[in-house]
């Protein structure tokens, strides 16, 4: 009638029919035990999605408290333990990082990547934050990829004494940081150098500056090359960038200009301010 519902298909048949219909399939048949496997992989996976989401997050975390450690190293008299504790802690991430490339054995990383990107990214910023206080320059990705090969040896156990074969056998587990998680890693870094290039100068330290912008100018040098060919999160971090490289630059104008007139201990309070004017100029938060 008019103003009615419509009825659907299914209403036709009465609720005891379908619960009938339920009841008569076969569990053993060919079309579930394919359901059923399907149910069993997607499971499987999802479980191994979140617990890659899980090791990811401890990565990020564990990264971003090497990267704390390291901004002491200016301040504190005892720089060198300062590195050793970082090697330490670095060297924790990395047993997550394994924990990680056991996970994907057999898998395609491409298919987890999302799952797992965020604390690549941030692991590439602690060691190159590190490698940069130690060398003075930037690690390259096949370094990093150099020290995410894992080996162990697991003893076979044998009842035959006199078998030949050996009794350890290695074991090999590798993870590849991706190109675009070493080049996000890379530009998260820049504001790490730009903090490090203010605290130098809050200590005394006038070299500093000037060795940080002209290392931030070549990075920044070749993320231009990249441009808008490469991947959305890499431009988007390149305003970030050009951000940082304006910070460090504007302090090393204010210390060959005005360096001799401001006190080294209020330098960095000049900074800071000026900072902040560029912040606002720039419409940042």
């Amino acid at each position: 009638g008019s103003g009615g519902f419509r009825k659907r298909k299914h209403d036709h048949f009465p609720h005891g029919q379908r619960r009938e219909e339920k009841e008569n399939v076969n569990p053993s048949s060919a079309l579930m035990t394919s359901f059923k496997s399907f149910q069993l992989e997607l499971d499987t996976r999802h479980d191994k999605y979140e617990r890659l989401v899980k090791l990811s997050r401890d990565i990020t975390i564990e990264s971003k408290r090497t990267i704390f450690l390291l901004h002491r190293f200016i301040s504190a008299p005892n720089g060198e333990e300062i590195l050793n504790e970082s090697e330490v802690k670095l060297d924790a991430v990395r047993q997550k990082i394994k924990q990680v490339a056991q996970e994907l054995i057999g898998e395609d990383m491409y298919q987890f990547h999302r799952a797992i990107s965020p604390g690549l990214q941030e692991y590439v910023e602690a060691v190159s934050f590190q490698y940069f206080i130690k060398t003075r320059s930037l690690i390259s990705v096949e370094e990093i990829n150099n020290q995410l090969i894992f080996t162990a040896e697991d003893r076979e156990e044998t009842t035959n004494t006199t078998s030949n074969s050996h009794d350890k056998q290695p074991h090999t587990w590798s993870l590849k940081v991706t190109p675009v998680d070493y080049l996000l890693g890379v530009a998260d870094l820049t504001g790490e150098l730009m903090r490090l290039c203010i605290s130098s100068v809050g200590n005394g330290d006038i070299d500093t500056p000037f060795e940080l912008s002209q290392f931030l100018r070549q990075i920044y040098d070749g993320f231009t090359f990249i441009g808008n060919t490469g991947p959305y999160e890499v431009s988007k971090k390149l305003y970030t960038l050009k951000q940082s490289l304006a910070k460090v630059e504007n302090a090393c104008y204010t210390l060959k200009v005005r360096g001799s007139e401001i006190p080294k201990h209020m330098l960095a309070d000049v900074f800071s301010t000026k900072t902040e004017l560029i912040d606002q100029d720039e419409g940042l938060p």
